[in-house]
């Protein structure tokens, strides 16, 4: 019996001894120049590449796979070489390790403070304020000086038409080869000289007096007003998140600025 039980033993002993090698190499994706290649840093790079938010095509792994086995061939020829004790990979890989940790950092307040619900719908509110219910279609000629401005409202009344003067005189680039149109937009996407003046005036009608603002001074006309067509919030939802988001980052940061000590004194100061 005890023959038996030493025997038993041994086998289970060869049987675990064989499988070793095989557990081991199911952990592996290849082994390179006898030295393994964790088949974690296939799920590490497959895991990042989910991240990214963007669709992940069927074949990425296999892609990965090689990725990451050429990557050990190479990074084995540059210890080869010594390279891993030299200046500048050790420079490098500091700044690597901070910019790595620093992304965590903000994915991880991102986490802690995502936008709510409430401030996307308070900051779409808001952006339907400022633009008013109305929308306008106007033209303009922006001219340097504001006798030119007075001759031009002068040829107008005369009648003079107001395109064939935009393209002869306006300075605005943007507007002058199409006649002054400025297309429709709200009075809130204008300086406020500019706006005020125009939200006076009825269809058809032209500014008797410049209007003068940062630019020069303008002759406006409007050519018609109608309800504002805004986006639905649905529609610039994504818009509105990414941009406090970006809001609530600026914050964070400046907050840590401003709370550490030290004596260092930053240019924006």
């Amino acid at each position: 019996m005890k023959k038996l039980a030493c025997a038993a033993g041994a086998l289970s002993l060869a049987l675990s001894a064989a499988l070793m090698p095989v557990a081991a190499s199911a952990q592996n994706v290849a082994i390179v120049n006898g030295k393994g290649v964790p088949k974690a840093r296939v799920d590490a790079m497959m895991k990042q590449i989910a991240r990214q938010g963007q669709p992940v095509p069927p074949d990425i792994e296999q892609k990965v796979r090689d990725e990451i086995v050429l990557r050990e061939i190479f990074m084995q020829e540059a210890e080869k070489r010594g390279l891993t004790a030299s200046p500048d990979y050790k420079q490098q890989l500091e700044l690597a390790r901070q910019n790595i940790l620093l992304r965590e950092l903000f994915v991880d307040q991102q986490k802690k403070n995502p936008v709510t619900a409430a401030e996307i719908q308070a900051e779409y509110d808001k952006f339907k304020a400022q633009a008013g219910d109305k929308e306008y279609h106007a033209r303009h000629i922006l001219v340097e000086d504001e006798a030119t401005a007075k001759s031009l409202i002068a040829q107008l009344k005369g009648g003079a038409k107001f395109e064939d003067l935009a393209k002869k005189h306006s300075k605005d680039p943007g507007s002058a080869e199409n006649g002054g149109d400025l297309d429709w937009a709200a009075a809130g996407s204008y300086v406020p000289e500019f706006s005020n003046a125009m939200v006076k005036l009825g269809k058809g009608q032209v500014t008797d007096a410049p209007v003068k603002s940062q630019f020069g001074f303008h002759v406006i006309r409007v050519d018609d007003v109608r309800q504002a067509q805004l986006p639905s919030l649905e529609e610039v939802k994504p818009q509105i998140e990414q941009r406090l988001q970006q809001e609530k980052m600026t914050q964070f940061q400046e907050q840590l600025r401003k709370s550490a000590r030290t004596d260092y004194k930053f240019s924006s100061n």
